[in-house]
């Protein structure tokens, strides 16, 4: 099983790195599943149901959210209507959508779940990913050997420990939020690919994809300001990945494409 997560969407600049790098990545990195992180497609912040509906359109089969899977009122009032849109599994159970799926990849199943992190979050709060974690990955795995985590977190401690937590539990642990692509991605001894942070689609000369001195700005002023997206030298980012007919990952690979 080949599978490609592209980095986290950041504004419309992230949308048009996407698809302005579809042709390159499907001759570089043929894939049987996409998975597209989104949580700050629209606006720098969150998902609006329109890009949605356009990002699976161009070919993601999976789209995972994190932290501002709620901010856009648009897809929380439509979230159930959307079986390929991925919020964090360790939230209370009364959220609406859904946290982990099963999807079909050619005649392969393949499951994708997402969980966040507790440390540094303040708008929204979730339950500890290492208390659902063993019983979450033991009921997907009973319906496939690939299972791909999407862990949605700020602090490396607190990624690296939970890296850990999963190795063996299933094929791959894939850091996203912090926007900014690490170099240390490795298999750990049980077979499990893991990487701190793929990286974001954007702008590469930006703060987190965001433009340099609205971000400036909030340092000296204290306002916040998600508003202004930054479009010098788009890229996209990711991990390519290779997994065994166990499960086992047998290749990580971080990509960078330059739009």
């Amino acid at each position: 099983m080949k599978v490609l997560y592209v980095a986290e969407l950041v504004g419309k600049s992230g949308v048009f790195a996407f698809k302005k790098a579809l042709y390159e990545l499907r001759s570089r990195y043929p894939w049987d599943f996409l998975i597209v992180c989104a949580d700050g497609a629209t606006g720098g912040g969150g998902l609006g149901r329109s890009h949605a509906a356009y990002i699976h359109k161009l070919g993601a089969d999976a789209i995972t959210l994190g932290e501002c899977c709620f901010f856009k009122k648009d897809l929380t009032e439509n979230i159930e209507k959307i079986p390929y849109a991925i919020r964090p599994e360790n939230l209370n159970p009364e959220a609406p959508g859904i946290g982990a799926k099963v999807f079909k990849a050619g005649n392969e199943k393949i499951a994708v779940t997402v969980l966040l992190g507790q440390n540094g979050f303040s708008r929204l709060h979730a339950n500890s990913p290492f208390a659902c974690l063993p019983g979450l990955l033991e009921k997907l795995r009973r319906q496939t050997p690939y299972v791909i985590v999407d862990f949605h977190a700020q602090a490396s401690a607190e990624k690296k420990t939970f890296f850990y937590a999963a190795d063996g539990l299933c094929s791959a642990v894939i850091g996203s939020h912090t926007r900014v692509q690490t170099a240390d991605e490795t298999i750990l001894p049980g077979g499990t690919a893991v990487i701190s942070d793929a990286g974001r689609t954007g702008s590469r000369e930006s703060v987190g994809g965001c433009e340099i001195h609205s971000r400036i700005n909030e340092y000296i002023t204290g306002i916040p300001d998600w508003t202004k997206d930054a479009w010098e030298s788009p890229e996209l980012q990711g991990v390519f990945l290779e997994l065994g007919r166990d499960g086992r990952a047998l290749n990580i690979e971080r990509v960078r494409v330059s739009i």
